[in-house]
Protein backbone atom coordinates (compact mmCIF):
# COMPACT_ATOMS: atom_id res chain seq x y z
CA UNK A 1 0.00 0.00 0.00
CA UNK A 2 2.98 2.34 0.06
CA UNK A 3 3.61 3.87 -2.50
CA UNK A 4 6.36 6.62 -3.43
CA UNK A 5 5.75 7.98 -7.19
CA UNK A 6 8.18 10.36 -8.68
CA UNK A 7 7.99 12.85 -11.84
CA UNK A 8 9.87 15.57 -13.56
CA UNK A 9 11.97 13.60 -14.81
CA UNK A 10 13.20 14.49 -18.62
CA UNK A 11 15.85 15.61 -21.24
CA UNK A 12 17.49 18.84 -20.74
CA UNK A 13 20.58 20.74 -21.98
CA UNK A 14 23.21 20.95 -19.73
CA UNK A 15 23.46 24.05 -17.75
CA UNK A 16 19.06 23.45 -17.55
CA UNK A 17 16.94 22.77 -14.56
CA UNK A 18 14.31 20.10 -13.56
CA UNK A 19 12.46 20.06 -10.66
CA UNK A 20 11.42 16.49 -9.39
CA UNK A 21 8.87 15.66 -7.09
CA UNK A 22 7.60 12.98 -5.18
CA UNK A 23 3.59 11.97 -3.98
CA UNK A 24 3.80 9.83 -1.12
CA UNK A 25 0.50 7.80 -0.97
CA UNK A 26 -1.16 4.49 0.48
CA UNK A 27 -3.48 5.18 4.01
CA UNK A 28 -1.25 4.77 6.25
CA UNK A 29 1.71 6.34 4.84
CA UNK A 30 0.00 9.48 3.58
CA UNK A 31 -1.53 9.60 7.07
CA UNK A 32 1.64 9.69 8.72
CA UNK A 33 4.33 11.14 5.94
CA UNK A 34 5.81 13.91 8.38
CA UNK A 35 7.02 10.77 10.17
CA UNK A 36 9.76 9.96 7.61
CA UNK A 37 13.07 11.66 6.67
CA UNK A 38 12.97 11.78 3.08
CA UNK A 39 15.85 11.45 0.48
CA UNK A 40 16.75 11.39 -3.28
CA UNK A 41 19.22 8.79 -4.56
CA UNK A 42 20.44 8.10 -8.11
CA UNK A 43 21.61 5.36 -10.37
CA UNK A 44 23.79 6.25 -13.33
CA UNK A 45 24.22 3.35 -15.82
CA UNK A 46 26.64 0.62 -15.20
CA UNK A 47 26.75 2.64 -11.24
CA UNK A 48 26.28 1.82 -7.69
CA UNK A 49 22.91 3.99 -6.46
CA UNK A 50 23.94 6.96 -5.00
CA UNK A 51 22.70 8.97 -2.64
CA UNK A 52 22.18 12.76 -3.63
CA UNK A 53 19.89 14.57 -0.75
CA UNK A 54 18.36 14.07 2.88
CA UNK A 55 15.50 16.34 4.48
CA UNK A 56 14.80 15.47 7.76
CA UNK A 57 10.82 15.32 9.43
CA UNK A 58 10.47 18.65 9.90
CA UNK A 59 12.59 20.09 6.95
CA UNK A 60 14.84 21.57 8.96
CA UNK A 61 17.69 19.31 8.72
CA UNK A 62 18.94 19.09 4.89
CA UNK A 63 22.28 17.37 3.49
CA UNK A 64 24.01 16.46 -0.02
CA UNK A 65 26.29 14.78 -2.03
CA UNK A 66 29.33 16.87 -2.92
CA UNK A 67 28.65 16.42 -6.08
CA UNK A 68 25.40 17.92 -6.32
CA UNK A 69 26.21 20.68 -3.26
CA UNK A 70 25.15 24.09 -4.38
CA UNK A 71 23.45 22.99 -7.49
CA UNK A 72 20.21 20.80 -6.07
CA UNK A 73 17.81 22.01 -3.04
CA UNK A 74 15.69 19.21 -1.63
CA UNK A 75 12.34 20.45 0.04
CA UNK A 76 9.05 19.06 1.33
CA UNK A 77 5.77 19.78 1.95
CA UNK A 78 3.94 17.91 4.67
CA UNK A 79 0.75 19.19 3.65
CA UNK A 80 0.69 17.53 0.41
CA UNK A 81 2.92 14.36 1.56
CA UNK A 82 5.56 15.69 -0.97
CA UNK A 83 8.97 16.13 -1.55
CA UNK A 84 10.68 17.68 -4.00
CA UNK A 85 14.30 18.04 -5.72
CA UNK A 86 15.40 21.08 -7.70
CA UNK A 87 18.13 20.61 -9.93
CA UNK A 88 20.01 23.89 -11.27
CA UNK A 89 23.42 23.86 -13.31
CA UNK A 90 22.80 20.33 -14.70
CA UNK A 91 25.55 18.70 -16.16
CA UNK A 92 25.83 15.04 -18.29
CA UNK A 93 27.21 13.26 -15.18
CA UNK A 94 24.11 14.33 -13.76
CA UNK A 95 21.99 11.86 -15.64
CA UNK A 96 20.29 8.80 -14.20
CA UNK A 97 17.77 7.52 -12.50
CA UNK A 98 16.29 9.53 -9.51
CA UNK A 99 14.52 7.48 -6.88
CA UNK A 100 12.72 9.08 -3.98
CA UNK A 101 12.96 6.96 -0.44
CA UNK A 102 11.43 7.39 2.60
CA UNK A 103 12.59 6.48 6.41
CA UNK A 104 10.37 6.39 9.37
CA UNK A 105 12.19 8.27 12.30
CA UNK A 106 11.05 10.05 15.53
CA UNK A 107 14.16 12.10 15.03
CA UNK A 108 12.91 15.90 13.69
CA UNK A 109 16.14 17.03 12.61
CA UNK A 110 17.97 14.61 10.83
CA UNK A 111 18.24 13.43 7.23
CA UNK A 112 19.49 10.05 6.32
CA UNK A 113 21.39 8.48 3.59
CA UNK A 114 20.75 4.66 3.98
CA UNK A 115 18.58 2.32 6.18
CA UNK A 116 15.48 3.55 3.82
CA UNK A 117 11.75 1.85 4.58
CA UNK A 118 10.67 2.59 0.86
CA UNK A 119 11.42 3.01 -2.04
CA UNK A 120 9.95 4.72 -5.50
CA UNK A 121 10.53 3.18 -9.10
CA UNK A 122 12.49 6.24 -10.07
CA UNK A 123 12.33 8.72 -13.00
CA UNK A 124 14.75 9.44 -15.24
CA UNK A 125 16.89 12.42 -15.77
CA UNK A 126 19.28 12.72 -19.41
CA UNK A 127 21.42 15.64 -19.66
CA UNK A 128 22.92 16.76 -22.78
CA UNK A 129 26.29 18.17 -23.37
Amino acid sequence: QVQLVESGGGSVQAGGSLRLSCAASGWTFARTFSNYAMAWFRQAPGKEREFVAGISRSGSGTGYADSVEGRFTISRDNAKNSVYLQMNSLKPEDTAVYYCAARRTSDYGTYYSDGMDYWGKGTLVTVSS
